[in-house]
């Protein structure tokens, strides 16, 4: 990634200062990063869906800077999410699924309070401790910062948070409960952070929209006459759920006045289609290989620092959060990282091609990235390219995604000399 910490950057007139900021404590932004959890790229108001209502993520993508092309690099959420926190790619980070290796002929129910299974977890959580993480960078400057929702490495502060709810069960254990059940821990938080005088980073994960689909009734009500389907009623009824979920946090920090000097960045761990005939996500989405599954709008809002923008136009992805928020904070980010600064025009116009890549929901291999691969993939100028595994169906697929966003026509057959002028790069970023 170029380091753009020596350069001004514009932003539609708005011109923004990076990595040299020289920030002051008592200048530091506050962070809040909102992560809707199984939610269709499209299932939005602002992405002109006809039916879902979203008023406060629509007033959020009005304020902001928007990128209506973001994308995650893998469909699944244990793995997604630790790309968002550590700006790295899975086969980088190296957890790329949910859960360890399942031993042959053990019931899921029971491998989960099996041995085999936390000495699994226990690979996975040593090595999200020792990588450096959004909340661990962050300290550097000061800044508290607070885990809710969803987390699947063990205890909060084994990302480094440093106050947080998820004590060390699957995917989040009492962390799942904001949101759905309680904003408090939220509200004591920002309590705390107001009482010590610090900048805060907060997580806000909450399972939402993912199932259990049960909105409250009114909200079930009004989509069941919009549908013949009582479970795209259900899953739509949770999608305005998340969303009021998210004005209740908005509002807390209005209230607080803390508007003014937070920024907000809204993206989705993994994609969403509803299937109409039974209570589980249908094909083509969350685990996938496809957009519906990859494909995320990407929100930033800092008011008065930012200028409002829509973009229709640039492919981004979520390994460029941490690179973004920390340039915002006054934190220098390594070489290493594939990110890009967001807010910075030049780089996100310049960069040629977005990458990704899909594994098994269970490990085979806890130490080898590549023997759990399914998928690779990379978009260029519009182009998606997805080269699947020996032993998936799928094999080659080429898609206009600008041109056909559901990707219903491979035009690998039709177009070898892009598919072969793609290939190199895509083996250029990860080739097992």
């Amino acid at each position: 990634m170029k380091n753009t910490g020596k350069h001004w950057i514009a932003l539609v007139g708005l011109v923004l200062l990076s990595n040299t900021w020289g920030v002051m404590a008592d200048e530091l932004p506050n962070i809040v990063l909102i992560i809707s959890d199984d939610q269709h790229w499209g299932d939005y108001g602002f992405m002109e869906h006809p039916v879902v209502r979203t008023p406060r993520l629509d007033k959020l993508s009005q304020e902001g800077l928007l990128f209506t092309r973001g994308y995650v690099p893998s469909s699944l959420c244990c793995p997604s999410l630790a790309s968002i926190i550590t700006g790295q790619y899975p086969h980088s980070h190296r957890i790329t699924g949910n859960d360890p290796p399942m031993p042959v002929g053990m019931q899921r129910g029971d491998f989960y309070q099996s041995q085999a299974y936390l000495d699994g977890r226990n690979v996975l959580i040593d090595r999200m401790k020792e990588l450096p993480t959004l909340p661990k960078l962050l300290a550097e400057k000061g800044y508290l910062s607070m885990q809710t929702g969803k987390w699947w490495m063990g205890r909060y502060d084994s990302g480094g948070f440093t106050h947080g709810m998820t004590q060390g069960g699957r995917h989040g254990d009492d962390g799942l409960q904001i949101g759905r059940d309680t904003m408090q821990p939220i509200v004591d938080f920002l309590d705390l952070a107001s009482k010590e005088k610090k900048p805060f980073f907060l997580w806000y994960a909450p399972m939402l929209p993912h199932d259990p689909h049960d909105p409250p009734e009114r909200l079930l009500t009004h989509y069941t006459d919009k549908t013949d389907s009582i479970h795209q009623a259900r899953y739509w009824g949770n999608v305005e759920r998340f969303d009021e979920t998210c004005g209740q946090l908005l509002d807390e920090l209005d209230n607080r006045g803390l508007n003014g000097n937070t920024v907000i960045v809204s993206v989705c761990d993994n994609g969403w289609i509803q299937s109409p005939d039974q209570p589980q996500y249908a094909p083509r989405s969350k685990q996938s290989q496809y957009d519906g599954g990859l494909r995320t709008p990407t929100i930033i809002r800092w008011p008065d620092k930012i200028t409002p923008q829509r973009n229709d136009t640039d492919f981004v992805s979520s390994v460029d959060i941490l690179p973004t928020l920390l340039s915002l904070a006054g934190i220098e980010t390594r070489d290493s990282l594939p990110g890009v600064n967001l807010l910075d025009e030049e780089a996100v116009s310049a960069r040629k091609a977005i990458y990704g890549e899909c594994f098994t929901h269970d490990f085979v291999d806890l130490h080898r990235p590549e023997k759990n691969l399914r998928f690779r993939w990379m978009i260029e100028d519009g182009w998606k390219l997805i080269v699947a595994q020996p032993g998936e169906e799928t094999g080659v697929e080429l898609y206009n995604v600008q041109d056909d966003p559901h990707e219903e026509q491979n035009l690998a057959i039709a177009q070898p000399q892009r598919v072969e002028a793609m290939l190199p790069k895509l083996n250029a970023f990860y080739e097992p």
